[in-house]
């Protein structure tokens, strides 16, 4: 099994498996390049005629000769853009789980329908690629990359067709995400004002208030971001990731490590470490690569931990789908976790 699967992760590994946890500690190598700022405020498409132009989150002016219909996408992309009513030929980045399922990160898209040019990270299809004749291709960037274009074949798979990338790390909220990648589905010709989309939004809004609402109504509720491995426990810094940053906008009290890894998004603790932050509530990373509860029982500290013994867990979406739909139940679920807990930490 790859390492972004494994449950014993090197620091890069840890990141494929861990997202926003250490990305930029690990992809440093990579040689990044600051993000940049893309102008939603535009409606960058074009008539279906005519030609194709988007401002990424890379400052880029991403542009075809007509709207893009063969579209390639990371796995988690592709998913807010079906939600809106736009399909893609192909995806990259966890798809299925070993037993053939839809991975959390596929949402409602039918994978059997889909081109999988990798399922874990580094991995890239380059000839299944081209053989796609894609048109665009669209991922997320943490930190000026390409989320999940391995580096070593990532000038091949930039030559054979444009690229646009929404940010969801530096200066993005959840929020502002959500509204770029609205922005881009809109400029491939998603209807904004279809009423299943129009209620999502709407839903999101109401969801907001909910989680602000229950933040208000028990104060003083600490929340710790975890993840764990095999050897270690991933305890997350609200101030680094889109969806934290806007949880903690709305009025969430965070566990806030102290002693940062290199990239500054979480604190490293082995599992006889792991009851160092006392915490009311646990939101634990949901991904496939990472331990589950059902696993973490085996860990004797994870057991003693405050929040675990008054079964005050709750999933951490820690690599959300981009659509309004998605995002408003991970708010419905933060704000019932909030409101139900009890003070034990």
């Amino acid at each position: 099994m790859p390492k972004s699967r494994t449950s014993s992760f090197t620091r890069r590994g840890f990141i494929a498996a861990g997202g926003a946890l250490g990305l930029v500690a690990a992809l440093a190598a990579c040689g990044g390049t600051d993000s940049a700022k893309g102008d939603g405020g535009k409606d960058n498409g074009a008539a279906a005629s005519g030609p194709w132009t988007f401002k990424d989150d890379l400052g880029k002016e991403v542009s075809t000769k007509s709207k893009p219909k063969n579209i390639v996408a990371f796995t988690g992309t592709a998913a807010a853009l079906y939600d809106y009513g736009i399909p893609v030929k192909g995806v990259f980045g966890p798809t299925k789980t070993a037993d053939g399922k839809p991975d959390v990160q596929a949402g409602s898209m039918d994978v059997s329908k889909v081109e999988i040019l990798g399922n874990v990270y580094d991995e890239f299809n380059v000839e299944k690629y081209a053989a796609l004749q894609p048109e665009l291709l669209v991922t997320n960037t943490w930190d000026g990359t390409y989320w999940y274009v391995p580096e070593a074949s990532k000038d091949k798979i930039l030559k054979l067709a444009p690229a646009a990338a929404i940010s969801v790390g530096g200066d993005a909220t959840l929020d502002k995400a959500l509204e770029r990648t609205a922005d881009l589905a809109k400029s491939l010709g998603a209807d904004m004002n279809a009423k299943t989309t129009v209620d999502a939004k709407a839903r999101f809004e109401a969801a907001a208030a909910k989680v602000r609402e229950a933040t208000k109504a028990n104060p003083g509720v600490k929340v710790l971001v975890g993840s764990g491995s095999a050897d270690l426990f991933y305890v997350s810094t609200p101030d680094t990731s889109a969806d934290l940053k806007y949880f903690k906008q709305l009025g969430v009290e965070f566990v806030t490590p102290e002693k940062l890894d290199e990239g500054g998004f979480f604190e490293s603790l082995s599992w006889e470490n792991a009851g160092k932050y006392k915490a009311d509530v646990v939101l634990l990373d949901n991904r496939t690569g990472t331990l589950q509860p059902e696993e973490l029982k085996a860990k004797a500290t994870w057991a003693e931990l405050p929040a675990v013994k008054a079964g005050q867990i709750t999933p951490r979406v820690t690599e959300p789908i981009y659509s309004y739909a998605k995002c408003a139940q991970i708010l419905e679920d933060l704000a019932k976790s909030i409101q139900n807990a009890k003070k034990v930490g």
